[in-house]
């Protein structure tokens, strides 16, 4: 059956030397895995840019129950980026949420509020210039509220260090207007991230140590 949908790319994997598996998260259909053929040459680079991670696209696809891979009919850039792929702080972020999302949500059904959330926050980024550093954790602690475990102050501080307890309703006030208000040490930012991770991990089945995760302490330190 012939869908048109939204879909935010969240993984892409290399299945032989002309074909790739690509998992969105999409607007009514949920997390949805395709195998993708590669053109050659210049088309190549252009599918690839087009397929890179948390690219915003509209998708159109021949959908089947059934099936463990769908088939990709034809896709779109829905919403442009200006920045993100362009900013190396920005690359980064986008790199780690790649990987968060993936594990996250690859077992996620349709749910239009939690794609609205993941669009309109993306856009977000793109479209601010500075102050972004507390952008992972804030957008890490709102995303738990769509996916049913929004965070329990007394499980959360279960997880902390002495004297970290001052962190939970820190981080339970953020939201995007407001970030930039909070000022963490390196030290904080790493260690909130840390606690984030460890949450997810208590939460998501199967969720692994994230590879982008050190990388992305070095970026926001």
């Amino acid at each position: 059956m012939l869908e048109k949908t939204r879909g935010i790319v969240l993984h892409t994997l290399r299945y032989a030397d002309q074909k790739q598996i690509v998992t969105m998260f999409t607007e009514g259909c949920g997390a949805v895995s395709f195998m993708v053929r590669m053109p050659r040459g210049r088309r190549s680079v252009m599918q690839n840019v087009l397929l890179s991670p948390l690219s915003l696209l509209e998708v159109d696809m021949d959908f089947q129950d059934s099936a463990r891979l769908q088939r990709l009919v034809d896709v779109r850039v829905n919403e442009p980026y200006q920045s993100l792929p362009y900013n190396p702080m920005k690359q980064t972020i986008a790199l780690f949420l790649g990987e968060f999302l993936f594990y996250s949500l690859r077992e996620e059904q349709a749910n239009p509020e939690l794609y609205a959330y993941l669009e309109k926050s993306l856009m977000w980024l793109d479209n601010r210039r500075e102050r972004f550093a507390n952008f992972p954790a804030t957008f890490l602690i709102r995303l738990s509220r769509f996916l049913g475990f929004w965070p329990d102050t007394e499980e959360v501080q279960a997880v902390l260090h002495k004297g970290e307890e001052q962190l939970v309703p820190l981080m339970l006030r953020m939201d995007f207007a407001t970030m930039h208000l909070f000022h963490f040490s390196r030290e904080q930012r790493q260690r909130l991230m840390e606690v984030l991770n460890d949450y997810y991990r208590q939460h998501v089945p199967h969720f692994p140590e994230l590879r982008s995760m050190a990388i992305l302490r070095e970026v926001l330190s």
